[in-house]
């Protein structure tokens, strides 16, 4: 039986997708185990290699999680193995998840044309690759000198034992042992995995679960264009299909937005959410342990799925595009912007810089959307404390803001002086 469409303002919505991924009303998960919750309420932990302030997934654990600690995700994937990396779009995932992505594993090995033309043309190597992971247990490219090997041209690597060991990790013949420097260390599957989870659900049975995390992912999602999602082509009658019987069968419910264009689509588990949020109140599953987002902003990651790849435009009528990798003269921000939360609202952007060696937090540059803002001392105190508590998570000392405007607030912040 199909729910009728549920319509949310786009208050609602927002207080939903924020929920949803940790960041509203408070951070309510602490340490390693409220982590690995994290990690799994995120649902795709993007990583990036780049260090400014810490790197973007550090970030974004940090901003919902209590005394979260650098690295602390790798720990719970590469020690425990609650979790793996893989695909192009870089992330972790849970590790009991992985016979749905061995089938996308599957899917790009052998209908990929691209993946099909790299096997081919290096398939020399390949098997090389293949032989060394049987013989050691563990495999890194810094293992074979330059010298050794022939040159390529790739973002994936410079030698051709790189570009092999990384096609061995993309087809599910090989997984991250561990990383260091945040390289990858290689051993072969067998030696990772539990034995049960290296199989392969059904092609129907991964392309459901694929959707429904779709769903989960976003929050509210307007399922489209999937294609490129599963690794396969799904034309647009047979999401159509597919849409309709999860609305039939009560696994998915249909929203409408107030001031969105199309409808969009939330997990009908999430439905007594909704409701609540509906009415006014806070899921008791929300609540905060300690600050909410108004007590205390939120500076989020530049991949934080709420804000990340236009998505804060649609949910906060907010510009945010990472310009990092911008030329200078292109950046209309800063080199790494941050949007800033409060509340329920992206409220301001910070440019921020981490200088190690002087154990310094610097403002680079800061704009609020309304200059309002910056005259509450609300604000004020909620934007010392997110600063503090991102000091006190990077080990900064000191906390330089000469370049946050306008110098009012900035008076404010150096009269509170920030405690460690």
């Amino acid at each position: 039986m199909t729910v009728p469409p549920r319509t949310l303002s786009i208050t609602v919505a927002r207080r939903f997708i924020l929920g949803k991924q940790g960041l509203w009303p408070g951070r309510r998960w602490t340490g390693q185990v409220g982590t690995e919750h994290a990690m799994r309420a995120i649902e795709h932990l993007q990583l990036d290699p780049l260090v400014i302030i810490a790197r973007s997934h550090d970030l974004m654990l940090h901003s919902r999680v209590i005394d979260y600690q650098p690295d602390l995700w790798a720990e719970l994937a590469y020690h425990h193995r609650k979790f793996f990396d893989w695909g192009g779009w870089l992330a972790v995932r849970p590790m009991d998840e992985l016979p749905h992505w061995r089938v996308l594993m599957r899917r790009e090995r052998d209908d990929a044309p691209v993946w099909r033309q790299f096997a081919c043309d290096h398939a020399g190597v390949i098997d090389e690759m293949r032989a060394v992971l049987r013989e050691r247990a563990l495999v890194s490219n810094r293992d074979f000198a330059m010298s050794t090997r022939i040159r390529v041209n790739s973002y994936r690597g410079r030698k051709d034992s790189a570009i092999a060991l990384h096609y061995l990790w993309r087809m599910g013949e090989a997984m991250t042992h561990h990383r260091e420097r945040f390289e990858r260390v290689y051993a072969r599957t067998e030696y990772i995995a539990p034995a049960h989870l290296i199989c392969e659900s059904s092609d129907e049975e991964a392309d459901h679960f694929f959707i429904k995390k779709l769903v989960a992912f976003n929050g509210l999602s307007p399922l489209k264009s999937l294609s490129g999602w599963l690794k396969r082509r799904m034309s647009a009658a047979e999401l159509k299909r597919r849409r309709e019987a999860m609305l039939v069968n009560g696994e998915i419910v249909k929203i409408h937005i107030e001031g969105w264009k199309e409808p969009h689509y939330a997990l009908a588990a999430d439905a007594p959410l909704l409701d609540t949020l509906m009415a006014g109140g806070v899921p008791k599953a929300w609540a905060p342990q300690d600050t909410t987002t108004h007590d205390e902003v939120t500076f989020l990651a530049p991949l934080d799925p709420v804000s990340a790849r236009g998505r804060a435009r649609l949910v906060f009528d907010f510009d945010y595009v990472w310009e990092v990798y911008k030329p200078a003269h292109q950046r209309k921000w800063g080199y790494y912007t941050l949007p800033v939360l409060w509340g329920d609202q992206l409220v301001a952007r910070i440019d921020l810089r981490f200088e190690r060696r002087m154990h310094t937090l610097v403002v680079c540059g800061f704009w609020l959307e309304d200059t309002r803002t910056g005259q509450d001392a609300g604000f004020a105190a909620a934007l010392m404390k997110g600063i503090e508590r991102l000091m006190k998570f990077l080990g900064a000392e000191r906390f330089d803001a000469q370049k946050l405007e306008p110098s009012r607030l900035r008076q404010r912040l150096q009269a509170m002086k920030p405690r460690r």
